[in-house]
């Protein structure tokens, strides 16, 4: 096993981390649920859920890097429209969770989110995992260990290589020699069978498109779909395509029930 001193070197974790604080209970929005779950360690994440109706399918979600979960009140509408719950985890020191946030914790500590979710959401519900860029890790990380819980994973701006999106961090050379590969997405999405559905910004260029067409390519899935966003970057997505967006998640969802 790789030595946690070398994941997380203090180089590594402040170009890869941006973590700021917020608070629980300052939603305005309706139906919308603040808490914390138990990792490793003593400490807690945050989460924030936004319920639509009981039963109603839920996506569990995993932000950027430089994103809380409180961000997202701007856009559960829109995920309720197509008929979606929201269910966003912050990592620790993000938010209103506590420690700080490490590469050598961020799967293990996904993997106490998926056991707590039932005692959240309720049980029998449709499940499905969406990463965005740094959550790609956490959400191919959960439907690679546990396919059977999800009805497919949705991917968006995410990376296949780790030491491509490190080096672009300005992370240097001789610290990426020491680690080769943290997350394994490619390898691990080369055996995710679950239905997948890809978006990413033509012209982004921290985490460019090759990689979420590689993550597309690799996968074994019979029901997979790209969507590749014209002119649209890596934070930008919503600004370009907000309509293709949706409707993708919408189809995807309603496809896979």
């Amino acid at each position: 096993m790789m030595s946690p001193n070398l994941l997380d070197n203090p180089l590594i974790l402040a170009n890869l981390f941006f973590p700021r604080p917020a608070q629980p209970g300052t939603s305005r929005l309706l139906n919308v649920q603040d808490g914390t779950i138990p990792v490793a360690g003593g400490f807690a994440l945050g989460y924030r859920f936004y319920e639509l109706t009981p039963g109603s399918p839920v996506i569990l979600y995993f932000h950027g890097n430089g994103e809380t979960a409180d961000d997202y009140d701007m856009f559960a509408g829109d995920f309720h429209r197509v008929g979606a719950a929201l269910m966003v985890v912050d990592y620790r020191g993000y938010g209103w969770s506590t420690g700080k946030p490490l590469v050598s914790t961020l799967l293990t500590d996904a993997e106490a989110v998926l056991t707590a979710l039932p005692g959240i959401i309720g049980k029998e519900r449709s499940l499905f995992v969406m990463g965005r860029s740094l959550g790609s890790a956490p959400a191919v990380h959960l439907a690679h260990k546990n396919p059977g819980v999800f009805k497919g994973l949705i991917i968006e701006s995410g990376f296949a290589h780790e030491p491509s999106l490190f080096r672009r961090l300005a992370i240097p050379d001789a610290i990426l020699k020491q680690v080769p590969s943290v997350f394994g997405n490619e390898s691990k999405m080369r055996e995710v069978h679950l239905p997948l559905l890809v978006i990413h910004g033509e012209r982004d260029t921290l985490i460019p498109v090759e990689n979420g067409q590689a993550l597309y390519d690799v996968s074994p899935a019979d029901n997979k779909r790209i969507l590749r966003v014209t002119g649209a970057g890596h934070n930008d997505l919503l600004l370009y395509g907000v309509a293709d967006y949706f409707a993708a998640i919408q189809q995807f969802i309603t496809s896979n029930p």
